[in-house]
């Protein structure tokens, strides 16, 4: 077996990982850094943290934007790029959650290749590396793993899809874990986010490229989601649980940027862009049913995942024959217990979802690149089936 793998260039994970930016940053030749952030973590006073840290550090701020919206926009990154250059900034540091650093990746992609149109770039591992424009990514939420993937999903409104750019050279030079960002998460964005790291996990363990390396990565975030979500979401203010949900999500983001997803994500983007459902609210719906659907094509993989979830007692306490089978009412009741905590339905239905948009939406998933390393093949009329199992 062949199989690659790639890191960020450095993780900085704890308390007062933060103060450690500006240094690191020296290190890299940086003296003027672009702050990328949205509204919310400015007006909650997050942005102006980071912004001290820095120039207590000796980083100058040569620009913040906050104007970024929920989803990454291919305009945006254009405007951004525009702003980037005329403030003659040496760095990207991107605060957020996946959209903010989504765009800071995708911005470093349109300055290091030197272009003025994102789209010019759309495609997998085309690009050289370009020039060096050192990136920074701070996560203020644990699902995406954006800090650690190769992987921008960006946007085009117009077309009503999202746009996938992969490049190892999208990979941030650090991922800064701080607790300090996460403590501010609402219960539903805690439950969705959580959730949406769990699926790329599990998705990555058990996909056509999963490696040795990705699946480690993976067992080990699974079973940090398992013991902490409950408790990020009833007790938000707990640092050591928020630091385990963000280690958590790195991981599975690392894990998958270097194995890939599966039908869970190829239906959800779909969804995303269709019906507006939000992805981690989509992992969440999507997940049992596609888990089911794969079954007769991964119970090893299942097996190992069960034992991982429920721990060695539980595990043995169930028939070989069965566990594989077993690991999926596990996920079924772990997801029922979030779902109840966090106020949060899993159900199309209560969203407003129009059964009558599922063609539209199972014909965009069969040519999702998630659904090539899905371990069962899926017609467009099973996608429909399964998008009826979520109303």
């Amino acid at each position: 077996m062949y199989f690659e793998f790639s890191n960020p260039g450095k993780i900085l994970s704890g308390t007062y990982a933060l103060e450690n930016i500006a240094s690191e940053l020296k290190l890299l030749n940086c003296s003027r850094a672009m702050v990328l952030s949205d509204k919310v973590l400015n007006d909650i006073g997050s942005v102006k943290t980071l912004s001290d840290a820095l120039v207590t550090g000796g980083i100058k701020i040569a620009s913040i934007y906050t104007d970024i919206p929920a989803d990454s926009d291919i305009l945006v990154v254009n405007k951004i790029a525009n702003e980037y250059r005329k403030v003659n900034a040496d760095s990207i540091i991107a605060l957020g959650g996946g959209s903010v650093i989504d765009t800071a990746k995708s911005l470093r992609m349109l300055i290091s290749q030197g272009g003025n149109d994102i789209l010019s770039f759309v495609g997998c591992e085309v690009l050289p590396k370009g020039q060096s424009v050192p990136l920074v990514a701070i996560p203020t939420t644990s699902g995406t793993g954006s800090e650690a993937t190769q992987i921008a999903v960006i946007k085009n409104n117009e077309k009503h899809v999202k746009m996938e750019f992969v490049s190892q050279f999208l990979l941030p030079d650090l991922a800064v874990i701080d607790p300090r960002f996460c403590t501010s998460m609402p219960k539903r964005v805690t439950a969705m986010t959580g959730l949406d790291a769990l699926t790329h996990a599990l998705e990555s363990f058990y996909c056509l490229q999963k490696n040795i390396v990705s699946q480690s990565y993976a067992l080990a975030a699974v079973q940090l989601i398992k013991d902490n979500l409950i408790n990020a979401i009833t007790n938000g203010s707990d640092k050591k649980v928020r630091l385990n949900m963000a280690n958590a999500s790195l991981l599975a983001g690392s894990a998958f940027s270097n194995s890939m997803v599966g039908l869970v994500h190829a239906i959800g983007h779909s969804l995303g862009g269709i019906a507006k459902v939000p992805h981690g609210l989509a992992m969440a719906i999507l997940l049992v049913p596609c888990l089911r659907f794969n079954l007769d094509y991964c119970r090893e993989e299942y097996e190992r995942l069960f034992l991982a979830f429920v721990g060695a007692e539980e595990y043995v306490k169930v028939e070989k024959s069965k566990r594989a089978e077993a690991f999926i009412d596990a996920i079924e009741d772990f997801l029922s217990s979030v779902s109840k905590k966090a106020d949060m339905s899993l159900k199309l239905s209560s969203y407003n979802v129009d059964p009558k948009c599922f063609e539209a939406v199972a014909a965009l998933s069969i040519n999702d690149g998630a659904i090539i390393v899905n371990p069962r093949e899926c017609s467009k009329d099973e996608i429909i089936e399964i998008l009826k199992q979520c109303l």
